[in-house]
């Protein structure tokens, strides 16, 4: 079995976490760690019978406690780099899916593998109905390189836009044969055509009653193309969370991408 400890473990994705995890005969729970409900019961917090294991409010400590082979942060993009340095250094591998991982701190986060031994797995979408939204649209790419996003979220994401949003923006840029000009125009209301990604426009809308959409909506002479994903629950997103806590402890350092651990060929 595979010792796991949830980081957020009193967020909606975090108790997902939990009662999957209590739900696999190939994993157990050892932990939580949230900056709420500290001291409230694990598992019960979650929606399940109690377990007599308490919800820590320290990160390091609680590996400390519990010894988990994997850690799984599903926080917030303000902490969850300080997380991911904290896990790796108190001897434990890390599955992340807290957007908002800058660029310029994955190099450090890869050095800190290769020094504590203990590795890294990092999407920014654990569905694997979106993976394979991002792999059409990398097809797609090569021979419509006119295209826009729009992505949509419920109103308590923290960040916009999304990180599906710019891991898609990032890939059809690098597999498109040219970039597009954005025509010319004058936005009446600043921002009303979106932010801009390697000349790829980028909308994001947040609203009450959606939880994780996109749409890739690529355009050709008379003709438009469109792929779409959309999570109806965050059950959705579980069985790409057990393959990365399996995963993670056979890689080397870190990965970056569901899709890296699947076999897409396109």
């Amino acid at each position: 079995m595979i010792k796991v400890l949830v980081c957020g473990a009193s967020g909606r994705m975090g108790k997902e976490v939990i009662r999957t995890v209590c739900g696999n005969p190939d994993f157990e729970l050892v932990g939580g760690v949230d900056v709420k409900n500290i001291g409230a019961d694990l598992t019960e917090n979650a929606g399940l019978e109690p377990c007599g294991k308490v919800i820590e409010s320290d990160l390091a400590q609680a590996i400390t406690n519990n010894h988990p082979e994997v850690v799984v942060d599903f926080t917030h993009p303000s902490v969850v780099f300080n997380n991911i340095i904290t896990t790796l250094k108190s001897g434990a591998h890390i599955v992340v899916g807290t957007t908002g991982i800058k660029e310029e701190e994955l190099p450090e986060i890869e050095n800190l593998t290769r020094q504590t031994g203990k590795n890294a797995f990092i999407a920014p979408n654990f569905s694997l109905g979106a993976v394979l939204m991002i792999k059409l649209a990398e097809v797609t790419a090569r021979f419509f390189p006119e295209v826009e996003i729009i992505e949509l979220h419920h109103e308590k994401k923290a960040d916009a836009p999304s990180g599906t949003a710019l891991m898609t923006a990032e890939i059809i840029a690098k597999a498109r044969k040219k970039e597009p000009e954005i025509p010319e125009g004058k936005e009446v209301i600043p921002g009303c055509r979106g932010g801009e990604v390697k000349k790829i426009r980028v909308h994001s809308v947040r609203l009450p009653g959606l939880l994780a959409h996109q749409e890739i909506i690529f355009g050709g002479l008379d003709q438009t193309l469109t792929i779409r994903h959309d999570a109806l629950s965050r059950r959705s997103f579980m069985p790409g969370v057990l393959m990365a806590i399996k995963a993670v402890r056979e890689i080397s350092g870190l990965t970056v991408g569901l899709d890296k651990i699947l076999e897409i060929k396109v």
